[in-house]
């Protein structure tokens, strides 16, 4: 057990490192959503249901759905010349 909560915490190292040298803000926010999910996995075993929930449902979920929708209105999110095509 203390060798996969050693692997889940150097994930969340090299998650934290990742969105911090991400270029893409799309991309970061996929990594943040899989460090948030890391860290409900590691509050589990930790014994903490509550934080494990409240973690994956705010950090993974909400959070994470706002950010692509500010991404969207901001049109920092833009459609490629191939997907404009396909949609006309």
């Amino acid at each position: 057990m203390q060798l996969f909560m050693n692997i889940m915490l150097g994930f969340l190292l090299v998650c934290a490192i990742a969105v911090s040298l991400s270029k893409n803000l799309l991309n970061s926010i996929l990594i943040y959503m899989s460090f948030s999910l890391v860290m409900s996995i590691i509050w589990i075993l930790l014994e903490s249901p509550d934080l494990a929930i409240t973690e994956a449902a705010v950090g993974a979920g909400v959070t994470s759905v706002l950010f692509i929708i500010t991404l969207k209105k901001i049109h920092a999110i833009i459609k490629t010349d191939k997907e404009e095509e396909d949609d006309e």
